[in-house]
């Protein structure tokens, strides 16, 4: 198969699809892989280690939209890249489709076949094509909260972890999946004030048995939640609804009840946000101000730590390239129901429920495409 990466080209995004290592195992297994120049920039990956790994270096997008059999990128294809996309051509990436209907349609309209990394299972129940990116946001949530604290940007001025006869800050993590376990754990680590909500009695259980008085947990109904907010310095939004836009939980009334100058930050923001004032923001210009308290609701946050990022995700989204390069899309989707949940959209089909639901589309099942 003809495997091609393009450069990102969304706001402050510098990862890349593929990294050198990648192109090698491909190239090793008998296919092409074009990679358009200064792709792996951000990551220091120049253009003459993706040719020693045996990749074909060309000069746009343009030309390996053109020629690629499966494009492998890291973020939603902007609209100019989906202008290129043909019938039949593979998608494979981050698709986030359910708060971004000119993006679905543009797909289904492509006949393209979009893969999502953020809907592929595993055997446990999982996703995970999304957890390393999770954990990365999760982690950096707390840097990113933290600097928002500081009184230059807005915020309160209060130090996370306090200092000796100076009480830390209070956080609230909402959420208790991979992205608020890691919040929590650097948050705590840190010497924070740390209350994780969730509506799982098991993943309550965990959290407890984990943190033991690192941090407490406290189950997530309105009152509960309300509480915690309105005394909250720093506010992580961790929730997840697979595939489907993420609920709004906190209210903008509820902003009125909050401290002045303490934060919002917002990993659910590529599902739409889980808080009402929320809408994406991007690392040239992270935060915004509502009723006093910042907001940061940046949609790529880990294409800040782009190499790290890079690494992890490529090492969970390799071995289905592989396996779509080897059998085909059909062949792949055929043989593993795991990677099937990962298919959104097919000739012109909108294959995922959750996201045919939120965007009141009518939905096809994968299967249906796959005889």
């Amino acid at each position: 198969m003809i495997v091609g990466t393009v450069r990102e080209i969304k706001n402050h995004e510098y990862r890349v699809g593929l990294t050198p290592e990648s192109v090698h195992e491909l190239t090793a297994h008998g296919h092409d892989v074009l990679v358009e120049s200064g792709a792996g920039e951000g990551i220091g990956a120049h253009d003459a280690l993706y040719e020693k790994a045996g990749a074909q270096i060309i000069a746009t997008a343009a030309e390996i939209f053109a020629r690629a059999e499966m494009i492998v990128k890291v973020k939603e294809p902007q609209a100019a890249e989906r202008a290129m996309l043909r019938p039949d051509q593979i998608l494979y990436t981050y698709l986030h489709l359910a708060p971004d209907p000119d993006q679905t349609r543009d797909l289904i309209a492509s006949g393209a076949i979009g893969i999502a990394y953020e809907t592929v299972t595993d055997a446990h129940g999982g996703l995970p094509l999304l957890k390393p990116m999770s954990q990365v946001a999760g982690r950096m949530a707390i840097q990113a909260g933290a600097t928002a604290l500081e009184k230059a940007h807005g915020g309160r001025g209060v130090l996370l972890g306090g200092v000796p006869g100076v009480l830390p800050a209070k956080v609230a993590v909402i959420g208790g999946g991979v992205v608020g376990f890691n919040a929590a754990q650097m948050a705590a680590g840190l010497g924070a004030d740390v209350t994780i909500l969730d509506r799982s009695p098991e993943v309550l259980e965990k959290l407890g048995m984990y943190f033991e008085a690192r941090a407490k947990t406290r189950f997530s109904n309105r009152a509960n939640l309300a509480d915690c907010v309105a005394d909250a310095d720093l506010v992580i939004g961790a929730v997840l609804i697979p595939g489907a836009a993420a609920p709004k939980l906190v209210s903008a009334t509820m902003l009125k009840t909050m401290k002045k100058g303490a934060v919002l930050v917002d990993v659910a923001i590529d599902q739409g946000g889980c808080f009402e004032t929320s809408h994406a923001t991007t690392h040239a210009d992270p935060t915004y101000i509502i009723d006093g308290i910042v907001h940061y609701c940046v949609a790529n946050m880990p294409g800040a730590v782009a190499r790290t990022s890079t690494y992890a995700l490529n090492n969970v989204t390799l071995p289905h390239a592989l396996r779509i390069a080897e059998l085909g899309w059909k062949g792949a989707l055929r043989a593993d129901p795991h990677l099937r949940a990962g298919l959104n959209v097919a000739q012109g089909k909108l294959t995922y429920r959750a996201v045919a639901d939120a965007l009141d589309l009518p939905y096809t099942p994968a299967e249906d495409l796959l005889d």
